[in-house]
């Protein structure tokens, strides 16, 4: 990787659902990137994740300690086997784990993209990785005033 060329190896780390959709939008600006994914092994995001290297996490995580520790474990697998140059996730609970340990195992850049929903207070997941993320994305003025690194790309259309 060059400063000029950018990350070759891209890893999108979400849960399924809404989240994994919104990185999926991604996918003409991912063409030209080796991508992996990780989110959650289940019905409704299998069909998007046809054809793509594709990690499952377990679900679910909300107020489930053990799946957050058993996908910290995988993160640690997957960050080994994979060696991402950039890190980008929508959300939710699977970043967390993900962005402290680009942090600690190899100061791996991360972007986070705050849902457009969220628009005066930011989620959980956001605040929960806001010391280790290189760059927040948002969509309004209004989300993540006062966070650094934070970049406003304006509402899609």
């Amino acid at each position: 990787m060059s400063p000029t060329s950018g990350p070759d190896r891209i890893l999108l780390v979400c849960s399924s659902g809404g989240h994994l959709d919104q990185l999926m939008l991604l996918d003409p600006w991912l063409a030209d990137f080796d991508v992996a994914i990780a989110t959650f092994d289940k019905p409704d995001a299998l069909p998007r994740l046809e054809g793509r290297r594709f990690y499952p996490l377990c679900w679910p995580t909300n107020r489930r300690i053990w799946n957050n520790l058993r996908n910290s474990v995988r993160a640690v697998r997957i960050l080994a086997t994979e060696r991402p140059q950039l890190i980008v996730s929508s959300g939710a609970a699977p970043a967390v784990p993900f962005f402290w340990l680009a942090k600690v195992m190899g100061r791996i850049p991360t972007v986070f993209v705050e849902c457009f929903d969220r628009q005066h207070e930011p989620t959980l997941t956001t605040r929960l990785v806001k010391p280790v993320t290189t760059t927040f994305i948002c969509q309004s003025s209004t989300q993540l005033a006062g966070f650094p690194r934070r970049v406003e790309l304006g509402a899609s259309r």
